[in-house]
């Protein structure tokens, strides 16, 4: 099955089902000499793994993480990183019911489709479950991105339509959701709890702010910065939408609005969101990241069978709430490996 590779000259190959013995990947193109162990990669894991909180699902997994090849020492050899992760906690009968109808907003009919067959366990390889493969590849570029003074953060800014004011980024991953406002918590598990009880689930937007990245990174026409972000974030399964900068709210501004005017001492706002023209300005790159409802509910739905007859499906199993904060990770880790990538295509030309 082709589309399992990442990037250009950071590249990734991912492989793994969710109810499968494990998931894993290899990374080539990670140059030398980074300091890189197991503790550092299971630290942005950690942050993923599920069996936390209350939107998370009730599947415990340790997501424990075990290098293969490619580090020496505690160090990058500059050949190509191997690693896994073993599934420890799968409950494959759970959808042993339901293994010849399709599930509303997953990915079963479209796989079928293509494949003629497909892995019913969970979604198999269109689970959301393979996201734990990136978060550790991100890992990695992140430590390489480390050295060049680049950092990322990823916070949640809306969850079930209520809007959190991002007053302290820098402590989001040490409060619940992922959240960089304190006083929105209560409102969103609130919000939460009111939907489990119903036996629905929620969307979100998720921010990703990229700091310290030098003007002049991405690649001019086809493969511009922002579009292989775009690219990036939306190779993830739960998110239907990508903004960069002021994003969509810009087709209702004006151009003295919208353009980011600059003095003697730089930019004076930044509504592009840190790239023009398809390459970096220098500025911080903020990209926003919209996410749908988790398409597993305990609701009656209507669907057809494999066979095409009408049916309907109500969804057993252990399933997230809402895919935030355990995706934050997930699109932090995919912004990191294509900075990661364009700023070694940006080495290149030196």
């Amino acid at each position: 099955m082709s589309g399992n590779t990442f990037g250009n000259l950071f590249k990734v190959v991912t492989y793994g089902e969710s109810h499968g013995p494990g998931l894993g990947g290899v990374i080539d193109g990670c140059p030398a000499g980074i300091e890189l162990n197991e503790d550092i990669i299971q630290l942005e894991l950690d942050r993923r793994k599920p069996g936390s909180g209350i939107a998370g699902t009730a599947r415990k997994e340790a997501d424990k993480v075990k290098i293969l090849s490619g580090v020496f020492e505690g160090r990058t050899t500059g050949t190509s990183i191997g690693f896994h992760i073993e599934n420890t906690d799968q409950r494959s009968r759970d959808y042993s019911k339901i293994m010849n109808v399709y599930r509303p907003g997953h990915a079963d009919l479209s796989y079928d489709a293509k494949y003629g067959f497909r892995d019913y366990r969970g979604g198999g390889r269109s689970s959301g479950r393979e996201t734990v493969s990136r978060v550790a590849a991100g890992a990695v570029a992140q430590e390489l991105l480390r050295l060049e003074g680049i950092t990322c953060n990823a916070y949640t800014v809306r969850i079930g339509g209520i809007d959190a004011v991002v007053k302290d980024p820098d402590s989001a991953y040490e409060r619940l959701f992922f959240s960089p406002d304190a006083d929105v918590l209560e409102k969103w598990e609130k919000r939460i709890m009111e939907v489990r009880s119903a036996g629905d689930t929620l969307g979100g937007i998720v921010e990703v702010c990229i700091k310290g990245v030098p003007a002049g990174i991405g690649e001019p026409v086809f493969d511009k910065l922002d579009a292989r972000l775009a690219y990036a974030l939306m190779s993830v399964g739960a998110v239907k939408g990508v903004e960069i900068g002021s994003g969509c709210s810009s087709a209702d501004a004006t151009g003295s609005e919208n353009n980011d005017f600059i003095n003697e001492k730089g930019f004076l706002s930044n509504n592009a969101g840190g790239i023009l023209g398809g390459i970096s300005s220098g500025q911080d790159i903020v990209v926003r990241a919209y996410v749908k409802p988790i398409p597993s509910i305990c609701k009656e739905q209507q669907t057809v069978d494999s066979e095409g007859h009408s049916a309907e499906i109500k969804i057993g199993g252990r399933h997230d709430i809402c895919a935030i904060p355990r995706i934050v990770p997930v699109l932090k880790a995919m912004a990191m490996l294509t900075i990661a990538d364009n700023l070694l295509l940006q080495r290149r030309m030196k």
